[in-house]
């Protein structure tokens, strides 16, 4: 019977102990932040494969080469945009570890463990700064958004030409890198339907396999997009609690000074009549 007992009492705990770990986790923080990274991920993984795959194309079939010295190119822009996004992958690994944390210490049971943190001037201060942060990446993510669906748009140009060979066939279309700012005007860069270059281009696992991976790119930066909304969503609620506890506590100091007050005045009164009736 007490074995019994004490089994019950210890499945009680284990239940009890889930239920708090569960509700400690700050879903919607967790949500955004998964979203985040793996929109990111997307996003720089396929980007630079994306990037090498354009290099690839431009030299083997528009027989780009890269210019002596520091020359501003299309390969240096390359180069820049890799960069770019070795930048994007560590900053937004911090950001999303911030606003994680961040929801956790708004999380209920944290709360009631650190609650006065979370309604001093610096936890409201700090999720403020968080929202602005959110915002401005919002935006940045959305102008991302729209430069990468520019490729996106391109490799699809040429991707259906290919499909369609046997239509555009007695065309005679150009793909002319100058119409594209990748090389400069003097230069004449292209390729036409009919040659033999272009054939091989489109025959070669460089072109759709480049273009699928710009897809993907754009993907990612939606998720991204995404994911900043969801945490705007997040901060701007956790920035409404952090105003109702700070109400509240204001609250709970004021009363509790006018029930001292009173009790002293209590106190007072009681010990003058005992005086009066010694």
């Amino acid at each position: 019977m007490e074995e019994n007992m004490d089994e019950s009492q210890s499945q009680k705990g284990c239940k009890e102990c889930c239920e708090r770990c569960v509700g400690s986790l700050p879903w919607a923080s967790l949500i955004a932040t998964v979203l985040l990274y793996m929109g990111v991920a997307l996003f720089c993984g396929c980007g630079h494969e994306a990037l090498s795959g354009t290099v690839t194309i431009l030299q083997n079939y528009f027989e780009v080469i890269r210019a002596p010295g520091e020359t501003l190119d299309v390969f240096t822009i390359i180069d820049i945009l890799k960069y770019i996004i070795y930048g994007l992958a560590a900053g937004f690994f911090v950001f999303g570890v911030l606003l994680l944390v961040e929801g956790f210490f708004t999380t209920g049971a944290i709360r009631d463990l650190y609650g006065e943190f979370k309604i001093t001037a610096c936890g409201r201060c700090l999720t403020a700064f968080l929202i602005f942060l959110a915002y401005l990446f919002f935006l940045v993510w959305l102008g991302v958004t729209a430069f990468t669906s520019l490729p996106v748009f391109m490799y699809f140009n040429v991707w259906s030409m290919c499909q369609n060979t046997s239509l555009v066939e007695g065309a005679n279309l150009c793909l002319d890198l100058r119409q594209f700012g990748a090389v400069a005007i003097s230069e004449e860069r292209k390729v036409c339907t009919g040659s033999e270059k272009f054939f091989k281009m489109c025959e070669s696992n460089e072109l759709d396999l480049t273009f699928h991976l710009f897809v993907c790119t754009l993907a990612g930066a939606g998720a991204a997009v995404i994911a900043m909304v969801h945490f705007l969503m997040a901060l701007a609620a956790n920035w409404g609690y952090l105003k109702d506890a700070s109400r509240m506590q204001k609250y709970e100091d004021i009363k509790s000074k006018e029930e001292q007050e009173l009790h002293d005045i209590h106190s007072t009164r009681s010990k003058e009549r005992l005086n009066a009736y010694t």
